[in-house]
């Protein structure tokens, strides 16, 4: 292999298209781009999602239903099994926060019923289940408001 030998792989470079220089060149008059449309248009095709040619588009033909409460976000489930990696006694937002129980995004938590729970919690700022709350009594812990 020599310097004088070397060339780039075939199709890989292309010549540039000098479009608007007479009927002679083959691109005179529409440049390459034909008769109208969008295609024709300057900015060449930019066609927002979802659009369907003018047809009503999908999202507008299906009916809306139900509701997601924005709330939902903020609020973070804790299991009641994984409570169970705390220490007994007072449990508040910060201490879930701390043990990593609840993500950084979350602005509340709700403990869930899901494995059995050991020790006596006493539950500060923190809503629960009904079960939830029914199996944290029955260890000894309350949910003090």
């Amino acid at each position: 292999m020599k310097m004088n030998t070397l060339s780039p792989a075939e199709g890989a470079r292309q010549e540039r298209k000098r479009v608007g220089r007479g009927i002679g060149s083959g691109l005179g008059k529409t440049c390459g781009r034909g008769h109208k449309g969008s295609f024709a248009r300057a900015g060449k095709g930019k066609i927002k999602a979802g659009f369907e040619g003018g047809q009503m588009p999908m999202q507008r033909r299906l009916p809306k239903i139900g509701f997601r409460s924005k709330l939902a976000n903020d609020c973070a489930e804790v299991l009641l099994y994984k409570l169970d990696t705390l220490p007994a006694g007072d449990v508040d937002f910060a201490a879930l926060r701390a043990a990593k129980l609840v993500p950084s995004t979350a602005k509340r938590a709700k403990i869930v019923v899901k494995g059995e729970v050991s020790k006596a919690y006493v539950l500060k700022g923190i809503a629960a289940t009904a079960g939830a709350k029914a199996a944290i009594e029955a260890a000894g812990g309350k949910l003090a408001e």
